[in-house]
Order: C-alpha cells, then structure tokens, then sequence
C-alpha cells in the first residue's frame, strides 16, 4: 500500500512532528471513561514510539501496540529504557517485556490469536493516518481482530480542500458509517488545535468514545 512506504520513509527521515514529547492530554483526561480495572490490556494501533505508551503502564495497564516502523520501537524500547525479547511470529515481529507486547509490520497481518485478549482500544494515531480507501478496511479489521471491545478515538476534522491529509478530517458521519451499527458512538470533546496542525489549517480534535 502506499501509505507504507510513506510511513517507514517519515520514520527514517525523523519527519515525525506528529509524535508528541508527553502523554496526550485528552487520553489523560477522558482514559477514565473507558472504565477499565487495574491490570486491564489496552490495545494500541499504529502506536509509534508514543509516550502515551509509559503513561499507560503507569496507570497499571498492559499495553500491546501494532507498529509499522521497526525503527520507531527500537526508539520506543530504548526511551522506556527496556530490553524487549524478540521473536518472529508469522510475517510480524514480536517485541516483548514485562506488560508490553509490540508486532512490528503490517497491522493487517495482525490476528486476533495472535494479539491475544485486549479490554479496550486506543486510537490516537491510526484512523487519522490512513487515506479514505484504507479506512473501511483498518476498522473492520480491528473490530475483528479485538472483538469490538470498548474504544477511545481521537480524530480530526478539518476543511481537506486546504490540506491533505495525513492526518485526514474523519467527520461525525464517517464515525457513524464505520461503528455505530457495532457501539454506541459518544462524542466527548471537540478543541481547537494546536501545535505543528495548527500552521497548515484550522482544525478540530474530536474525541469519542465507543462502547
């Protein structure tokens, strides 16, 4: 696909402003609406080296991320300061310690077997990033993949006419067409945004929750 190469070519080019230095604010505010128990499996797709990643753990989740760029988890490890265990399962690579599991590859080539039980997901950073073509596909995949369990999703939205994306404007009636005949979709926030987005157009960050 070609948003592929795309990604591995930002990762190898440190092209990565969308990466942020501390947790996500709104992970940190709304992460309680998901009504999780301690120990809970948290499930994050196109995870990047985020450092949403460490906050989880602190709070006592497990976390297992799907990644594209092998380089970018090598940084994550290295960041947390862990030593992953490595293994080859299929056409994805494992990296593993103490209540972190990464597969590194193609998210599609990613089985519900093979990720094992998840409690929730939390998407920051992969519908956003995926073109309208891929999108129907990615969500229909990963409600398979983890059995529909609860989501937090935080998107965009954006006139596209004055930039394309990534990331790409996911308008209300796109959430509705991908999950509301398999959750019910609550919109929680919707903030101006800041930061590198803020210089290329006006937009929104929506934030949902799927139960």
């Amino acid at each position: 696909m070609i948003e592929t190469n795309f990604w591995l070519n930002r990762w190898e080019n440190n092209q990565i402003g969308f990466h942020e230095s501390e947790a996500n604010p709104l992970l940190v505010k709304f992460f309680s609406g998901l009504s999780l128990e301690n120990g809970s499996r948290v499930f994050l797709p196109l995870c990047g080296k985020t450092r949403d990643i460490a906050w989880l753990l602190s709070q006592g989740c497990s976390v297992v991320g799907a990644e594209l760029s092998q380089l970018a988890i090598e940084q994550l490890f290295a960041e947390l300061h862990a030593e992953p265990k490595i293994t080859q399962q299929g056409k994805l690579r494992h990296y593993h310690t103490k209540n972190l599991d990464i597969f590194v590859g193609d998210m599609f080539h990613l089985t519900g077997q093979t990720l094992g039980p998840v409690d929730a997901i939390y998407d920051r950073a992969a519908l956003v990033a995926l073109p309208q073509e891929t999108r129907q596909r990615y969500t229909a995949h990963l409600m398979e993949i983890t059995e529909s369990v609860p989501q937090l999703l935080i998107t965009y939205e954006y006139d596209q006419s004055h930039m394309d994306g990534p990331p790409f404007s996911i308008s209300s009636e796109e959430i509705d067409r991908h999950y509301a005949q398999y959750y019910e979709v609550k919109h929680q926030s919707r903030t101006e945004v800041t930061g590198p987005l803020r210089k290329r157009v006006a937009a929104q960050e929506e934030v949902w929750l799927l139960k």
